[in-house]
């Protein structure tokens, strides 16, 4: 049986899971003619591209927002997803206010397969439902000014993409590094994890305070939370593989993201 691990020795951001599972041998020209029939393109470029922290090489990926006065350096590790009008320690206030509904149409009304468009969905339904609960609104009513930027869209869409191309049997996962802290965002200052995060992680195995940062995001919460079958600390698996998906800000640990695929018999 082909199994998909994921180690979250230092959590997991979308950005994080794309370029781990690039660096797993995901086809970059297959991702990005998929991305492409959400027909957003004139609003994102992705970028992809060697790098390494704390001598471990691997993959990185950034989604920059076109149309914007500030450079966006997305969001691993230094924006707190809360998901309602945050603003980035980059400086500006994420421009597009999709609701669930609006997020919907764009996945459903585009020419990605069912499976994909089932993944997808099922990603954004965890953060949608984690923001509804934390700010108190309808499923439907709340603007989810983060889930709704394209940067979330297109690392969901993405991830279920990945996932499709890399035709796993079984996704596990580690328990869950969380970080600690505080920050200051639009609603004050909060503590990290966001209380998204938290909602989204529910019965789910986590750890806290290996660095004072944030180190899980809702977006990556809600990856594992839709589609890991097992967590677990013990691998039982032979590996194959090993991908690395680098984080953006220089910590005391490797901020990495590492996925192993393998067979368990």
């Amino acid at each position: 049986m082909k199994v998909l691990y994921y180690d979250c020795f230092c959590g997991i951001s979308g950005d994080m899971n794309l370029g781990g599972l690039l660096d797993l041998g995901v086809d970059e020209d297959y991702l990005r003619r998929e991305l492409s029939k959400l027909n957003l393109d004139a609003e994102y470029e992705l970028q992809v591209k060697k790098d390494n922290k704390k001598g471990i090489s691997g993959t990185r990926v950034d989604v920059v927002l076109k149309n914007v006065p500030h450079v966006h350096d997305h969001h691993h590790h230094h924006e707190v997803h809360n998901g309602m009008e945050e603003e980035s320690d980059s400086g500006h206030t994420h421009h597009a206010h999709r609701n669930l509904k609006d997020i919907e149409d764009i996945i459903i009304n585009s020419s990605l397969s069912d499976r994909v468009k089932k993944v997808s969905l099922a990603i954004f339904m965890k953060v949608a439902e984690a923001e509804a609960k934390v700010h108190g609104k309808p499923l439907y009513e709340v603007h989810f000014h983060e889930v709704g930027a394209v940067d979330s869209i297109v690392d969901i869409v993405g991830a279920a993409v990945c996932l499709d191309y890399l035709k796993v049997d079984k996704v596990m996962a580690s328990s869950v590094q969380l970080g600690g802290g505080f920050v200051k965002c639009a609603h004050g200052i909060i503590p990290i994890p966001a209380p998204a995060t938290v909602e989204i992680l529910k019965n789910i195995p986590v750890k806290s305070g290996k660095v004072p940062f944030e180190t899980t995001t809702p977006t990556g919460a809600a990856i594992l939370a839709a589609n890991v079958g097992t967590f677990t600390d013990n691998m039982d698996f032979s590996v194959e593989k090993i991908g690395y998906g680098i984080g953006h800000r220089d910590l005391e640990i490797p901020n990495v993201l590492r996925i192993y695929i393998g067979d368990q018999y």
